[in-house]
């Protein structure tokens, strides 16, 4: 086995990364959003909107892949009104982005969700007495006191983005310097004669990234937690 990646291994490795950044970056408002609805206010529909969060969890990846080319793809309803704004999903990178977020979605909520349900409510009513706007309650009491909670989900959510792939594959195929992500090129290396070198080369680039996402996260919550703490 050589050491170094080849060019088309790179060119997966790279596309992985951005995929996942900009999933994780573009689920972060909607699951804050989310979480902090489904953890603290009661509503018509809750339970409804809790199960589709976690709908991705329970679906095969490529029923889920197999719905988002129905709906976004070139003939879907919503697919070919984004086309006629110029944006294509199915088949591109954009793509795998959104089969990403909505894959790695349920884990970040549910963990921020958990450390929204961890903050004491009548700290929050107790800010709100005096006076201060729902909004600058959350930023300034709830916010701080969760961010362990978000950084936990936000890692969570990059973790299982780098490691999608029946959603992935589905929606928008396994298109060299494209859509080959590094689930997508392990597999793809795999069905050639001699490409088991190149697999498992990917295979070790997969648990470096996922390590040091953990390790960064670990770091970053303790962080939080002894500022939090007054430490």
């Amino acid at each position: 086995m050589t050491a170094g990646l080849g060019p088309e291994e790179w060119q997966a490795v790279a596309l992985s990364l951005k995929v996942s950044f900009w999933a994780t970056l573009l689920s972060l408002p909607p699951g804050l959003f989310i979480a902090y609805a489904l953890a603290r206010w009661q509503f018509w529909g809750k339970q409804v909107l809790n199960g589709l969060v976690h709908l991705p969890l329970i679906l095969p990846p490529v029923v889920t892949g197999y719905l988002l080319l129905l709906v976004f793809g070139r003939q879907g309803l919503a697919g070919a009104w984004l086309e006629s704004l110029g944006i294509v999903l199915a088949f591109r990178w954009t793509g795998a982005v959104l089969a990403a977020a909505i894959m790695a979605f349920p884990l970040m909520v549910r963990a921020m969700r958990l450390a929204i349900e961890a903050v004491d409510p009548r700290l929050e009513a107790a800010a709100a007495t005096l006076g201060a706007p729902r909004i600058a309650v959350f930023a300034t009491v709830t916010l701080p006191l969760i961010l362990p909670g978000l950084i936990t989900g936000a890692v969570l959510a990059f973790a299982k983005a780098m490691g999608e792939f029946g959603a992935t594959i589905t929606f928008v195929s396994n298109i060299p310097g494209q859509t080959r992500t590094l689930p997508t090129a392990i597999y793809t290396f795999l069905q050639v004669p001699g490409g088991d070198a190149a697999a498992l080369r990917l295979v070790l680039v997969s648990v470096i990234v996922a390590m040091a996402a953990l390790l960064v996260s670990e770091l970053l919550a303790h962080r939080a937690s002894r500022r939090i703490n007054g430490a």
